[in-house]
C-alpha cells in the first residue's frame, strides 16, 4: 500500500495517440535516467461520491481501484498543474484498503476512509463513472537512486455501462527525496515532452472523463454497479 498521508507530485502528459507509449515502453532511458524493465498490468478505477456531489463540491475526488485482485481507496484533493503549461502535478492524497463496496463502513480503517466520512456528512457513495487502464509501469532511476515511476496508461471511459471515449496519459510519479530536486524534476519534465506525441496536460482523469461524458458525472444506478471483480 502506498503511505496513507502524502502529497502526491507527479509529471502528467497527454498522448495525441497510443504511439508515444510504445515509444517508452522500449526506451532503455529518459534523458539522463535510466527506465527498468516494463511490466504491464490492467486496472479498474471507479470514482464515487455523494448523490448531490458533496465531496466534487469540496474539491475532492474518491476512487476505487481494482489491480491484481486488490482493491485500494484513494482520495486525491485540491491541486493541478504548478504554473500554467507545466507537466508537474501536487496534490494531496490519502490512501487505504478498501472493498468492491461503495460503502466506506465495510472498508478497513485507514485515513482515507475517515476523510470519505467526514466529507459525505453520513451520505451513501455512489459510482459516477469508471475507467479500464492498461498501464505499463517502468521504474526510473537517476545517479544510482531511486526516482520514481512511469506510467503509460491507455485509459477507456465507461459511463452506464457504455464506452464514453478514451485517451492515452504518461505520468511520472515521483518519489518523495525526488520531488524536491528541481534540477532533476525540470530534466526529467524536458526529457518527456521532447518525445514526439507528448505534450504537459493540465488536467487530471476525473476531468478528462467528465468532459467526455458531457460534464455532469451523473451517477451510476446499475445493476452491475457494485459486483465484485467487474471490469
Amino acid at each position: 500500500m502506498a503511505a496513507p498521508d502524502h502529497d502526491e507530485v507527479e509529471l502528467k502528459l497527454i498522448a495525441a495517440d497510443a504511439g508515444p507509449l510504445d515509444a517508452l515502453s522500449r526506451a532503455p532511458t529518459l534523458g539522463r535516467a535510466v527506465l527498468g524493465p516494463a511490466r504491464t498490468v490492467s486496472e479498474t478505477d471507479r470514482y464515487l461520491d455523494t448523490p448531490d456531489g458533496r465531496l466534487a463540491r469540496a474539491r475532492w475526488a474518491c476512487r476505487l481501484r481494482r489491480r491484481e485482485g486488490r482493491i485500494v481507496v484513494s482520495l486525491k484533493g485540491p491541486g493541478g498543474s504548478e504554473t500554467p503549461g507545466s507537466a508537474l502535478h501536487r496534490r494531496p492524497e490519502r490512501e487505504g484498503p478498501a472493498s468492491d463496496r461503495p460503502d466506506p463502513t465495510s472498508w478497513p480503517p485507514s485515513a482515507a476512509r475517515d476523510l470519505v466520512a467526514t466529507l459525505a456528512h453520513g451520505a451513501p457513495l455512489v459510482e459516477r463513472f469508471r475507467l479500464l487502464q492498461e498501464r505499463t509501469e517502468r521504474a526510473v532511476s537517476a545517479g544510482g537512486r531511486s526516482v520514481g515511476t512511469l506510467s503509460l496508461d491507455r485509459v477507456e471511459v465507461r459511463h452506464g455501462g457504455a464506452h464514453a471515449g478514451a485517451f492515452c496519459i504518461v505520468e511520472l510519479e515521483l518519489a518523495e527525496d525526488a520531488a524536491g530536486d528541481r534540477k532533476l524534476v525540470e530534466a526529467l519534465s524536458r526529457a518527456l515532452s521532447a518525445v514526439e506525441g507528448l505534450r504537459p496536460d493540465p488536467r487530471s482523469k476525473l476531468e478528462r472523463a467528465l468532459e467526455l461524458i458531457g460534464g455532469s458525472g451523473a451517477v451510476v444506478r446499475r445493476r452491475d454497479a457494485a459486483a465484485p471483480g467487474d471490469p
